[in-house]
């Protein structure tokens, strides 16, 4: 294979930068969230906690951040697949928290804000990658 076409293959170094980042910061928030989810969402100002629920979406952040590890070096079919993921993951996320905040039950609804703007930020940041790895 030619050399243009290798490096038009090539996934961005950017991008896997962005995975590794992506999986730190899933890691950060799942550990507490899976060990002690009424201590960490109660300080946090959730007002009700379903430490079910919550365990359930510390599984979800593991999943995806693991997967953000694991696949740093995969190649441009893999990295499209698992931004379709984050994509969905993403935009879901930053709806339901949103409609979540508005409906209240919120201590502290800056802080429920403060993650509808992380979610969307990675949201808007998958996207970027996505429609650049066409």
């Amino acid at each position: 294979m030619n050399e243009s076409v290798q490096t038009e293959r090539a996934v961005p170094a950017a991008l896997k930068w962005w995975f590794v980042l992506h999986c730190v910061v899933d890691l950060i928030v799942a550990l507490p969230l899976f060990v002690a989810p009424r201590e960490v969402l109660e300080l946090l100002g959730w007002q009700a906690v379903d430490p079910f629920a919550a365990r359930l979406t510390a599984a979800a952040l593991f999943g995806i951040g693991i997967e953000s590890w694991l696949g740093r070096n995969a190649g441009r079919e893999s990295f499209r697949g698992m931004l379709q993921l984050k994509i969905i993951w993403s935009g879901f996320a930053t709806v339901g928290l949103a409609w979540s905040v508005i409906e209240g039950g919120l201590r502290y609804p800056w802080i429920g804000w403060i993650l509808v703007g992380v979610f969307a930020a990675f949201h808007a940041l998958w996207w970027y990658w996505r429609l650049r790895l066409r």
